[in-house]
């Protein structure tokens, strides 16, 4: 830990990983209980997936990755909500075809275009120690795009998020504010991509929103608990990875992936242990509250 805490202090490439990091845990603090509580992870993964062909477009023709990783990502949100909202049968095989139609299209322009594309493939698995900094500009500017609209419309996409028919009766208009939603988890795959890569990009966006969740049920401070889990998980991926030499982005989901099975697993002893506390304090047997507890 010395070796990267002074290596952080001199280094620029390893202060500009640990802001990029940061920066992406603002956008997954903010979307990522939103996408947990309305259960849409598979959504968000197959947006994730289906911007390598707007990335590898843009490559091919000449422009910047992202920008195309961003049109791709709004374009595929919002097919997908209008698919949901309007032909709901449709829905999973509409994320599987746009899932594997997306990752298909990208590979052949990476196929095309002359050279051998780095970039792309480092979007693809993600190398937080390579994020430039006009990206870092990006990212600021995606995140303060995104706290914007949370202040903006936190109710409304509350209603939406735990009951559409509640939010239609109270006179919300439900499908522009879903079709926002989605979006804005467009916007924070784009985020993750140059942090984590597409392949591992859901872990980021619901495991430390996932693992606030198993103590808080507050929204707010399910976004606030998560940004400070994402952050202190990509710090702590760094420093784990650069000794070792190890690649960042996947050191960094097996940190959260490993932090979230402890939690589910404290949590859930914290749970039981409640319940028998609360049947000693009542009377009931011990084995009959276990029972309910499931």
């Amino acid at each position: 830990m010395r070796e990267f805490l002074a290596a952080l202090a001199s280094q620029g490439f390893l202060q500009s990983a640990l802001a990029a990091g940061l920066l992406a845990s603002i956008g997954c603090g903010l979307m990522g209980p939103y996408v947990v509580v309305k259960r849409i992870a598979f959504i968000a993964g197959g947006i994730a997936h289906s911007v390598l062909g707007g990335m590898g477009a843009a490559l091919y023709f000449g422009f910047s990755p992202l920008a195309g990783a961003l049109l791709a990502a709004v374009l595929a949100a919002l097919l997908i909500g209008w698919v949901r909202l309007r032909w709901r049968a449709e829905e999973d095989t509409l994320i599987g075809a746009l899932w594997a139609i997306g990752m298909a299209v990208g590979l052949l322009f990476i196929a095309k275009t002359p050279g051998y594309q780095t970039d792309l493939m480092s979007y693809l698995f993600g190398n937080i120690l390579l994020v430039p900094t006009e990206s870092l500009w990006f990212m600021a500017g995606l995140d303060g795009l995104l706290l914007l609209l949370v202040l903006a419309y936190h109710r409304q996409f509350l209603a939406v998020a735990f009951d559409e028919e509640f939010a239609r009766l109270r006179g919300i208009p439900v499908t522009f504010f879903y079709l926002l939603l989605l979006v804005m988890v467009a916007v924070t795959v784009v985020l993750l991509i140059q942090v984590v890569g597409l392949i591992l990009v859901l872990a980021l966006l619901t495991l430390p929103a996932a693992i606030a969740g198993h103590y808080v049920h507050s929204l707010g401070l399910m976004m606030l608990i998560a940004t400070l889990i994402g952050g202190a998980l990509n710090l702590a991926g760094l420093a784990l990875s650069y000794g070792p030499d190890l690649p960042a982005g996947p050191t960094i989901i097996l940190v959260a992936g490993g932090l979230y099975v402890s939690s589910a697993l404290v949590s859930r002893f914290l749970a039981r242990r409640r319940a028998q506390l609360a049947a000693s304090g009542s009377g009931t047997p011990v084995s009959q509250v276990s029972d309910h507890s499931h």
